[in-house]
């Protein structure tokens, strides 16, 4: 068993299909099926179940992989470590990201970090807050940027405030209040929204204002991006609450909408946050990038 052999298993495995997993690999599709094949003789158990249609890992691949991925990143990060001792910052960087970040230019940000440390690759995952500090938690992710109701924080992650940001009213530009100087909870609560999924971290902040006010409301669309969500309330489907800096931005480039201030309106806390335990090099050098205090 060697290293480039769990590589492969773990391309089969995320890309469920041998020919796409040899791409990555960047090597022939027989080449890999031949190094998984040997693998799986030499453990005696078969780890994937292969039809005309699909690849799927079977039990013992499962538990396989779990393990695979771990020796690969403490390959990796003996390398990155050996590097970081003479002074160098190499190896990979696997940054999480909620769509609605604002806080921090991320394309900016990696562009300042490439020209410091040109050896790091850089892999960008986009998803919640809660499933990226969960994966930050677990090692899959080295680095994220979380939206959260104000003052919640993560468990088990160091963590920073990168900036304090206040929910806008999303309306069509016809709606009735698109003119208003601003509102309140109550004032809007009759109103049908369009809002994220239920149980997130985004439909948090909105949900535990209204708690608190005392009000119920109507979600009557549920969306995953705030891109759609905007979509949906232009077409005058409803209306919603979004961070400001965020919106803004998407508002001022369609003239069919229309943000108005809320006087009690949720609250939300940009978020960095990383490992508490023992960070790679390539994480420490992005928050030395970004000016963030941490423990060497």
């Amino acid at each position: 068993m060697d290293l480039q052999q769990l590589r492969y298993v773990v391309a089969v495995a995320e890309t469920r299909n041998f020919t796409r997993a040899a791409e990555r690999c960047g090597v022939v599709q027989s080449s890999l099926s031949h190094r998984i094949a040997g693998l799986e003789r030499e453990l005696e158990v078969r780890l994937f179940a292969r039809s005309s249609r699909s690849t799927e890992l079977t039990g013992a691949g499962e538990a396989f992989l779990a393990g695979a991925r771990e020796c690969l990143a403490a390959a990796d990060r003996a390398v990155a470590d050996a590097a970081a001792a003479t002074g160098a910052v190499r190896g990979r960087l696997v940054v999480g990201m909620i769509r609605t970040t604002a806080a921090i230019d991320v394309p900016e940000l990696l562009q300042r970090y490439r020209a410091r440390y040109p050896d790091v690759r850089v892999r960008l995952r986009a998803g919640s807050s809660d499933e990226l500090a969960v994966a930050v938690r677990e090692g899959e992710l080295d680095i994220a940027f979380l939206g959260l109701p104000a003052d919640a924080r993560p468990s088990g992650v160091e963590a920073v405030v990168l900036d304090r940001d206040e929910h806008l009213l999303v309306v069509a530009s016809g709606h009735r209040l698109a003119g208003a100087a601003r509102v309140t909870l109550r004032e809007i609560a009759g109103e049908t929204f369009v809002d994220f999924r239920q149980g997130s971290p985004g439909r948090a902040q909105s949900d535990q204002a209204f708690a608190a006010a005392g009000l119920g409301r109507d979600v009557a669309y549920e969306a995953g991006v705030a891109e759609l969500i905007t979509q949906l309330v232009g077409r005058e489907l409803g209306v919603a609450l979004l961070p400001a800096a965020f919106v803004r931005p998407l508002v001022a480039e369609d003239p069919g909408l229309a943000l108005v201030p809320v006087v009690d309106g949720p609250r939300r806390d940009e978020l960095l946050v990383w490992s508490r335990f023992n960070p790679t090099p390539a994480t420490r050098a992005l928050l030395d990038v970004l000016g963030v205090r941490h423990q060497t």
